[in-house]
């Protein structure tokens, strides 16, 4: 499968590529700055907010794992925005990196994690970028996209288990009840369902122990 990876050089494009290369996918790395790849890929380099149809639509499927800053909410709509805009219509499907921010905590979806008081502020702006992403691609027309949100703690040096559980909308929680995942085993997660196509147009979450 041909994968183009945004953000292929952060915490979890990295292991992203890393998973997808080790399965035997063709990979582009498309970042801005390619001296920071440790691994010999082909390049797009180019920022996401410049990023057209022709630039997207060779590719099977599209990751967006681009990253901003925690007191920044606009990155994540307008980014968004374009990569929606530039696939609509296409056979390429995007799949999001997402957040928790968004997942319910309660049966009836009334309340989302962002909405709850113990919610960190300083990440508010950006996790409320993440949100309103998601609703954006909800109500997409003519366009194949995926969003993952990992679990409420996203371990970036926890360990590779290799093994998850998933749940759709609302939080879950492990064997320890902790809502736990590590980037490693969500690496995994990515490229099972760009493999399996499980979740097309939905959102999905992941757990694992740690």
């Amino acid at each position: 499968m041909n994968i183009g990876i945004i953000g292929a050089t952060g915490k979890a494009g990295h292991l992203i590529l890393m998973e997808a290369l080790e399965r035997g996918h063709n990979v582009t790395a498309i970042v801005r700055n390619p001296s920071k790849l440790q691994h010999n890929v082909p390049v797009l380099e180019q920022d996401i907010f410049h990023l057209t149809r022709d630039d997207l639509s060779t590719f099977d499927v599209v990751v967006n794992a681009f990253g901003s800053a925690p007191d920044e909410e606009q990155p994540h709509i307008e980014s968004g925005r374009i990569l929606s805009d530039a696939l609509q219509g296409t056979n390429t499907r995007l799949f999001v990196v997402g957040g928790a921010a968004s997942l319910y905590v309660d049966d009836n979806k009334t309340t989302q994690l962002i909405d709850t008081p113990d919610f960190p502020d300083e990440i508010k702006p950006m996790a409320g970028g993440q949100v309103k992403n998601l609703n954006a691609l909800q109500n997409a027309e003519n366009l194949s996209w995926t969003f993952l949100s990992p679990a409420v703690e996203f371990d970036s040096e926890g360990k590779r288990t290799g093994t998850y559980q998933k749940g759709k909308d609302h939080i879950i929680t492990n064997s320890e009840g902790n809502s736990y995942v590590s980037y490693a085993d969500y690496a995994i997660a990515v490229l099972d369902e760009i493999e399996n196509k499980e979740h097309i147009n939905e959102r999905f979450t992941v757990i694992g122990e740690r």
